[in-house]
């Protein structure tokens, strides 16, 4: 019963340290760049678009498929960087516990 009790206490640590780090992770931002800066995208740490600079140079309306491709990698940039801090800060909670692939908690 002792061992339980302890398992226990450990999983609502657990759960309160999840719940700091996605609190944690939602106030961050993270900026992603494409064509050498020319454009910047900014996300919140939920994905959510937060804002997008473009080089002046960008708006001639010639390029306009290229501007559009560029703010697709931009974003594809911040998002790849909040996954990356969103892992590792993960692995630091989780104690380096190696997680089944595609499994992401909270569940």
């Amino acid at each position: 019963m002792k061992n339980i009790a302890g398992m226990m206490k450990q999983a609502a640590q657990m759960q309160k340290k999840m719940e700091e780090m996605q609190s944690s992770l939602e106030a961050m931002t993270m900026e992603g760049s494409a064509g050498a800066g020319m454009v910047v995208v900014t996300l919140s740490g939920k994905n959510d678009l937060r804002g997008i600079k473009i080089d002046p140079k960008l708006m001639d309306p010639e390029e306009a498929e290229m501007l559009q491709d560029l703010i697709v990698a931009a974003h594809a940039d911040a998002k790849k960087k909040i996954e990356a801090v969103a892992s590792e800060e993960m692995a630091k909670l989780t104690g380096g516990l190696n997680l089944p692939p595609g499994l992401k908690l909270p569940f």
